[in-house]
């Protein structure tokens, strides 16, 4: 994959945060996505939550796999460490990276295809293990790369873009994190800053797994075959020399709503979602509530946005595996061969 660095321009008047650090130096390389993307919002709210944060980008370790959603982490904090993981594998590569340092911060970004299909397995036990990191699902129903095929999160009725119509129920990925114990869940939308660049920030301070679900419109797969303005219809009825394939620039979908609010959202093709965000007195810390609150605003159309639930005191995977705190290249040699006795030891065990 070819990319482009973003060019490095000094801006005196840009604030600093308690590092002396810009925007600009948690930044990446150039966006490849479509214009318009609601994935290029995300990136943009992560870029702002670690400035604010003021974490050094060095200490930081991007993990995704396959998929548009995947290739996002390119395009922020481009001294952190990064890994791109095989389809549906992140999960794993992040659980051995944690395991051998556990004082990077670790952010995961990946995608319904990534996580609720072929990853679907991985994010479950990576769930269950509470790893310390910050997991994003950037969720928008389809197959991005693979030209827009339904994914296990789209909703029964959609439609795509060969106008076939969804009829398989989806997975909620708050729904299973709530249900399979998940220590931080939430849920925001790419066009929402103002609640999604907080809740970035909590997710990267949340000792444990935190799952962070956010709506992402496609803005490519709305041109059905039966749509005069699609590609395949022009391509019939004209001639052009150059054959060039043009995805038109779209503006990023943006909103803004208080507390307890409901807000219809109009998307790129057309089809409408409804937000709303919970209320100020919503407790986010029982999870029998957090489950009902959504299945009740499920039954109404609705898609709840905000921390819908955290629990602080679950043990991450360092503390219940009573392992080092120093990372294992820091050991010495020693520590990490002791010899074969203690692998006897340890065999014994399991006899």
């Amino acid at each position: 994959m070819s990319f482009m660095q973003k060019p490095k321009v000094s801006h005196s008047q840009l604030p600093r945060n308690e590092l002396g650090l810009t925007v600009r130096d948690y930044e990446g390389s150039m966006s490849t996505l479509c214009a318009g993307c609601g994935h290029d919002s995300i990136t943009a709210a992560v870029i702002q939550a670690f400035w604010e944060l003021s974490i050094e980008p060095y200490k930081v370790a991007k993990m995704s796999g396959i998929g548009c959603s995947s290739k996002t982490p390119t395009y922020f904090l481009s001294q952190a460490h990064g890994i791109n993981a095989v389809h549906g594998r992140m999960p794993s590569i992040a659980t051995g990276a944690n395991a051998a340092d556990r004082n990077l911060y670790y952010v995961g970004i990946s995608g319904d295809g990534d996580s609720l299909s072929i990853g679907l397995g991985q994010f479950i036990h990576v769930l269950r293990r509470n790893l310390n990191m910050l997991y994003i699902i950037e969720n928008n129903g389809v197959y991005g790369l693979t030209k827009g095929q339904f994914s296990a999160s789209a909703d029964v009725g959609s439609k795509a873009k060969k106008g076939e119509v969804n009829q398989q129920p989806p997975i909620d990925p708050v729904i299973a994190a709530l249900t399979l114990g998940g220590s931080f869940v939430a849920r925001s939308f790419s066009g929402d800053k103002a609640q999604l660049v907080p809740l970035i920030k909590a997710g990267i301070m949340h000792n444990g797994f935190a799952m962070l679900d956010v709506l992402s419109p496609c803005v490519t797969f709305n041109d059905h075959e039966d749509s005069t303005k699609s590609y395949a219809h022009t391509r019939q009825f004209y001639h052009p020399a150059v054959h060039a394939d043009f995805v038109l620039s779209k503006k990023p979908i943006r909103t803004a709503y208080d507390d307890g609010e409901a807000m219809p959202v109009e998307l790129h093709d057309g089809s409408t979602v409804v937000l709303r965000k919970v209320s100020k007195d919503y407790n986010p810390t029982n999870r029998a509530q957090a489950y009902s609150y959504l299945h009740e605003h499920q039954k109404r159309g609705e898609i709840v946005t905000g921390l819908l639930y955290i629990d602080e005191d679950q043990r991450e995977m360092h503390d219940i595996s009573n392992t080092v705190s120093e990372a294992l290249r820091d050991l010495a040699y020693a520590e990490l061969c002791p010899g074969n006795a203690a692998l006897e030891e340890t065999q014994n065990l399991y006899r």
